[in-house]
């Protein structure tokens, strides 16, 4: 098998993102328009989307980029020292631009004006705090299933999103690249442009919290000793 060009691996995450970004904006104004203003409804609709693209983009781009769409993920790999300095840079480059991509598509589906900026308000320190759980526990998920060659990243990383759309104030954006993206549209999943800062440096505290924990905890024991775990 001949090995992946590292222009197959960039156009994977830039595809992948942006499948992701279109599926949380476009879910998330189809949900609006149906929900007729119930809240819980719109966000239900929004939360099971997310969930199942990540299945299938994971399991679609996985083997060409180890399916990152995520520029915490990235770095938490980079601090792993599993991935060089130069492509992390450019795997996060090309996520940011997918999601932007991803946004513009949506907006282009539902007959939107392309360019938009958020007016959603999401601040304070609880949002904040929510948005380091959420990334933690995103983080923590992967290289967890990871490590111990469960084959069920996958649907680990999809359902895991789709609880943390409903446990976290924040409603669990857990990306730096989505976050991005989500202040370039003024629909239902928006964030105001002045509040993702906050939301990304959160994001990468908890991608870096979940590394150093995954470091200790889910270390692999000598052949022939017990192992705590299924």
């Amino acid at each position: 098998m001949s090995e992946v060009s590292i222009a197959q691996r960039l156009a994977a995450e830039a595809v992948g993102t942006a499948f992701l970004l279109a599926t949380v904006v476009g879910s998330g104004m189809m949900a609006e328009n149906l929900a007729g203003g119930n809240v819980a409804i719109a966000l239900l609709g929004n939360t099971i989307p997310t969930g199942a693209i990540l299945v299938v983009i994971i399991l679609i781009f996985g083997p060409v980029s180890g399916a990152h769409f995520n520029p915490a993920v990235t770095a938490a790999f980079l601090m792993r020292r599993e991935i060089e300095l130069s492509r992390a840079g450019l795997y996060i480059l090309v996520q940011i631009i997918g999601a932007v991509i991803g946004v513009w598509v949506a907006h282009a589906m539902f007959g939107e004006d392309i360019l938009q900026a958020s007016t959603h308000a999401r601040s304070g320190g609880a949002q904040w705090f929510a948005e380091g759980v959420a990334t933690f526990g995103l983080v923590l998920t992967i290289l967890g299933t990871l490590h111990w060659g469960i084959k069920v990243v996958a649907a680990s990383v999809g359902l895991y999103i789709t609880a943390a759309y409903w446990f976290t104030a924040s409603t669990s954006f857990a990306n730096p690249a989505v976050t991005v993206g989500r202040t370039m549209t003024d629909s239902f999943s928006g964030i105001l442009p002045a509040d993702a800062p906050a939301f990304i440096a959160a994001q990468f505290a908890g991608a870096a919290c979940a590394m150093f924990l995954s470091s200790w905890m889910f270390v692999r024991q000598n052949k022939g000793t017990r192992r705590d775990h299924p």
